[in-house]
């Protein structure tokens, strides 16, 4: 389908979702669905739930922030459970701004853009579906046509609770043009367009001596007087501000602490009792989230004003700071740059992996326990197994500082520092050794880097050097042993037989000369040892290996090279060691003989199909561990 066909389809599916009808038909589709009467905190916490929620270790993960927003579960938990949650169900928190605080490129931004858009797509579904008194400038909810004293009446037959008044233009339009007769008055389905003012509005401050009250709340036409006669006419009143076309949905209020006093304090009335001022009017009931973001320092300096006491009150501020994953940091990286002009250069693997540990320790503080360092507590967050640490100890790092993850190395610094190693190599593939060079190159002409972080960042580069270091050793050890599969398969048989006979506490023939002899100690510890198993921890670990073979034969399947993780690492390593020479030559040769160069080309070949290298960054990835090799 081209896409011609893909917008006349869209056009067709819109025109049959629309819906107008008399305020009695309306009356009776929300008979039927009282969800189409929710308010607006409750469309947008059904709409994150509805997109669907995954439960792990007592936590949740929403898929409607998973494809654009990486590492920041605990943060959208709490801002979901604790704020949306919470105002769905119409307690005081839906009386309050929603300020998001976090350092730049951070993911506010992101997640505003995401219930915006998210919005938009959710008027369109059943779930989601929003109706407003028809041709009203403010979407107003049909709903505010019932009598004040009739509502309780209301709540008994439908279970609504309504809240807000009829609007001075509607009040008006009621009498005028339908005689005061309620149920004749016209309601139409309306549908979320930030692009044609609907349900969405955005405000951004400008120059304060510039910028009108009318921005946010609407103006009087003046041509319109001489018709009307009166200022106070609602009809001489245009209903344009953010405030009155964000009715219904949300409004985005960027830089908010940044604004004008008198911009702010429409918002004192708007979030603790859901109306505003405009004009000569009575006040004007709106439903609307209102969200603003701001970073730490704006707003340390807005507290300290005095004077804001009491929109401080009225907001809730919830934390959204960087995201302190590894793994996570990477997808991050990736997704900026598929969505740039960069996609279509290749970047070896681990180079993103490498940038991520160089950002996420800028941003962790230093464990105040004794027996853990900044990299050991780098790969816990990351979900990885560490030696002699739990679970709890995760939750109990993580309570050391509450506002970690604040400050630190920017995703968008990283961004520009890959780009700035794109355009300097010249070529269509860069390794993570550029990339950390302009990481480092970088740290000079970052503006807010202190001398003092600046020797901190250039240690944090040392290490995810050394990070790399052992990983590209690991890749090119995997792409080798392969190369020799049967060496590893024999050096694995070898070491189960001896475990084998040390566990049954049995002897072993000797295969040459038929004599009994002891299992081999020095070849299980020589193994072992690869992966950091202790003189202490060696019978668990042999007791383990021979329960795994023993489950296995059970389910009649046989326990191979790929049954133990730990095993496999560890005789990869092993043979690797005993390789270790052979790879030395094989890599750093300048004019390899016949069996060396075919050996290069199945490691290079290995490379490229199995592990996402093209040629030139595997022939570049040899070099280096060849070169790390012969230090």
């Amino acid at each position: 389908m081209d896409i011609l066909d893909k917008i006349k389809q869209s056009r067709e599916e819109e025109e049959r979702l629309k819906w107008r009808g008399t305020f009695r038909e309306y009356l009776e589709l929300v008979k039927e669905n009282p969800h189409i009467a929710q308010t607006a905190h409750s469309r947008i916490y059904n709409m994150i739930k509805d997109a669907g929620v995954i439960e792990r270790d007592r936590k949740k993960m929403y898929k409607f922030f998973s494809d654009e927003i990486f590492g920041l579960e605990d943060a959208l938990e709490k801002l979901v459970e604790e704020y949306f949650h919470s105002a769905a169900k119409r307690l005081d928190v839906k009386k309050r701004i929603l300020l998001l605080m976090g350092p730049v490129s951070g993911g506010k931004s992101t997640i505003v853009t995401l219930l915006k858009r998210g919005l938009e797509k959710y008027s369109y579904t059943d779930a989601g579906a929003v109706y407003a008194i028809e041709g009203c400038p403010m979407h107003e909810d049909p709903l505010h046509l019932i009598p004040p004293h009739l509502r309780d009446d209301f709540y008994e037959e439908y279970g609504i609770r309504i809240e807000g008044h009829l609007s001075p233009l509607n009040m008006m339009r009621l009498e005028k043009e339908y005689g005061g007769r309620i149920e004749d008055v016209m309601v139409e389905r309306i549908f979320f367009s930030e692009d044609k003012r609907v349900g969405i509005g955005t405000f951004s401050p400008s120059d304060p001596k510039s910028q009108d009250i009318a921005d946010l709340t609407g103006s009087i036409d003046f041509s319109t007087i001489a018709e009307y006669g009166s200022e106070s006419d609602p009809r001489a009143y245009r209903f344009d501000g953010e405030l009155n076309k964000a009715n219904r949905g949300m409004m985005e209020f960027q830089e908010m602490l940044k604004c004008d006093e008198k911009f702010l304090w429409h918002l004192l009335s708007l979030t603790q009792e859901g109306n505003f001022k405009a004009g000569r009017f009575a006040l004007i009931s709106a439903d609307e989230l209102i969200v603003a973001h701001t970073n730490e320092a704006e707003y340390k300096s807005f507290i300290a004003n005095k004077k804001n006491e009491a929109l401080q009150s009225r907001m809730i501020v919830m934390n959204i700071p960087y995201n302190l994953k590894v793994s996570d940091e990477e997808r991050i990286y990736e997704k900026m740059i598929r969505e740039s002009d960069m996609a279509h250069v290749h970047i070896a693997p681990h180079a993103l992996r490498t940038a991520a540990i160089f950002s996420v320790l800028t941003r962790l503080k230093e464990p105040k326990k004794q027996n853990i360092d900044l990299v050991k507590k780098m790969r816990l967050y990351d979900g990885e197994e560490v030696e002699g640490f739990k679970d709890q100890d995760v939750e109990e790092l993580k309570k050391e500082y509450p506002d970690e993850g604040m400050d630190g190395i920017d995703p968008r610094y990283v961004i520009n520092r890959i780009s700035s190693a794109i355009i300097r190599k010249d070529v269509s593939s860069i390794n993570a050794l550029d990339v950390l060079r302009s990481l480092k190159d970088g740290l000079d002409q970052h503006p807010s880097i202190s001398d003092e972080d600046k020797e901190r960042y250039l240690d944090f580069i040392s290490i995810a050097r050394k990070e790399y270091d052992d990983i590209a050793k690991k890749e090119v050890q995997k792409a080798f042993v392969y190369s020799y599969e049967e060496s590893a398969k024999t050096l694995l048989n070898n070491y189960l037989d001896n475990v084998e006979a040390y566990c049954n506490k049995t002897t072993m023939t000797d295969p040459l000369t038929g004599e009994e002899m002891k299992p081999d100690e020095k070849l299980m510890r020589s193994i072992e040892e690869q992966i950091g198993i202790s003189e202490n921890a060696k019978r668990a670990f042999r007791e383990e290996i021979l329960i795994r073979i023993s489950a296995y034969a059970r389910k009649g399947k046989k326990f191979d090279y790929n049954s133990h993780e730990r095993l496999r690492e560890a005789i990869q390593q092993k043979l690797f060691a005993d390789l270790k020479d052979v790879v030395k030559i094989t890599t750093s040769t300048k004019t390899p003989d016949e069996s060396q160069l075919k050996k290069i080309n199945e490691v290079i070949a290995r490379l490229i199909d199995e592990h996402g290298y093209n040629s030139v960054s595997a022939n570049e990835l040899l070099r280096y561990v060849g070169s790390l090799l012969n230090r």
